[in-house]
């Protein structure tokens, strides 16, 4: 499963955004640290489901009429400060929570509302440019005092006449949420002495800064755009080389709650809602109800699963493709209607589907067929966005 990360300063409304996008109980507070050890949960991505070529909706618990939610998991580490890469404010601990995951939603306090600690100070006095920067260096220098404070072992190793620079780097830094690929494809990609004792400071840092740029994308998230400055939304707009995504994480819990309770009908990523129990809503709730209708108005919808989107589908470059076992009906054994969605890397095929499945159904694949077209398809063939593919293998039918 893809895993997101939520970073960021404290105060900056990482727990409330967590909350709002799995609706799991955490402790959200106007103080710095209010989380200590990471939470995780559920949340998912949003697309188009395949059914929307049928006649008839599936009955997929995760599709609402078309409306296809992806499950990811989404991680809500604690506050970070400057120095964190340092031990600062316990930095290290919450940095090595961020070793696994695939990507990471910067969250930023738009309104400039809290300084560089995450204390409260009167909105518009901070720049939020500086915590989207902050964030990257801090990840950077983690990742170059890892590869600092694991040199001389790399060191030692070539004094071996067998020794493999690339496959050293690769041995010390896939043990840090990067894949083999992504060192490789970043070793290639810059120049550096072959004789690690020869690699500087500023080598170091260059191979961290180019390695969490490919394995650790980030999508900085304008938390509390609602109370934001105009001056702030405008910087942010134009001043980050990042996506940028510009969301209210307590309009989002407002609608969630709201939905859960029958008082207004609200799906995730809906650019608007409609309130459907009038006497349900006293006066103050219909109020603070329009407020987030105007925020949405404001900025297109909550931001909330814009940015989960945005980290899944565009950072990461992932697609979604569903697998059936009858090619014809869409259905699973038991006749259940796209029941199963898995999210793939870009240029995957048919046998990575299989994979993706169960090992077994990858190691026992033989082709795959097209559902859409009931077409058999090519083992280099690569699958797209609601593809709906049929796998024939040894280890199932």
């Amino acid at each position: 499963m893809v895993t997101v990360a939520l970073a960021g300063k404290p105060n900056a409304g990482k727990s409330t955004l967590y909350t709002a996008a799995t609706m799991a109980d955490v402790d959200v507070a106007n103080y710095p640290f209010t989380t200590i050890d990471a939470n995780r949960g559920v949340t998912h991505v949003r697309t188009e489901c395949p059914c929307l070529a049928r006649n008839e909706r599936c009955g997929a618990e995760n599709c609402r009429g078309g409306t296809r939610y992806v499950p990811v998991e989404l991680l809500d580490v604690a506050g970070l400060v400057p120095g964190a890469h340092e031990g600062k404010g316990l930095g290290n601990q919450f940095l090595d929570e961020l070793t696994n995951a695939d990507v990471i939603l910067n969250v930023v306090d738009a309104s400039g509302g809290t300084d560089a600690e995450g204390e409260p100070v009167p909105v518009g006095s901070h720049d939020p440019l500086e915590d989207v920067d902050f964030i990257e260096r801090e990840m950077n220098l983690w990742l170059a005092g890892i590869i600092d404070r694991n040199w001389e072992g790399v060191e030692r190793k070539s004094r071996s006449p067998d020794f493999d620079l690339e496959e050293a780097l690769t041995d010390l830094l896939t043990g840090f949420g990067a894949t083999t690929a992504d060192v490789t494809a970043v070793l290639r990609s810059i120049d550096y002495p072959n004789d690690p004792f020869k690699w500087t400071d500023e080598d170091r840092e260059r191979l961290a800064r180019d390695l969490r740029r490919r394995s650790k994308p980030i999508v900085v998230v304008a938390n509390k755009a609602d109370a934001a400055p105009q001056a702030n939304i405008d910087r942010l707009r134009e001043q980050t080389d990042q996506p940028v995504v510009f969301a209210t994480a307590d309009g989002e819990l407002g609608l969630r709650r709201a939905a859960d309770a029958g008082v207004v009908e609200y799906d995730p990523g809906d650019p608007g809602f409609d309130i459907v129990d009038d006497d349900a809503v006293s006066d103050e709730q219909r109020e603070g109800l329009e407020q987030i209708r105007d925020v949405i108005d404001d900025i297109g919808d909550t931001g909330v699963q814009t940015a989960l989107n945005t980290a899944v589908y565009d950072r990461l470059d992932r697609f979604t493709a569903y697998p059936v076992q009858d090619a014809s009906k869409w259905t699973d054994a038991r006749g259940n209607v796209l029941p199963d969605a898995f999210l793939l890397r870009a240029g995957a095929t048919p046998r990575d589907l299989a994979y993706a499945v169960h090992t077994d159904i990858g190691e026992g694949y033989l082709h795959a067929i097209d559902a859409r077209s009931n077409r058999r398809i090519g083992e280099d063939h690569e699958l797209t966005e609601g593809d709906v593919i049929k796998v024939v293998s040894t280890a199932g039918p």
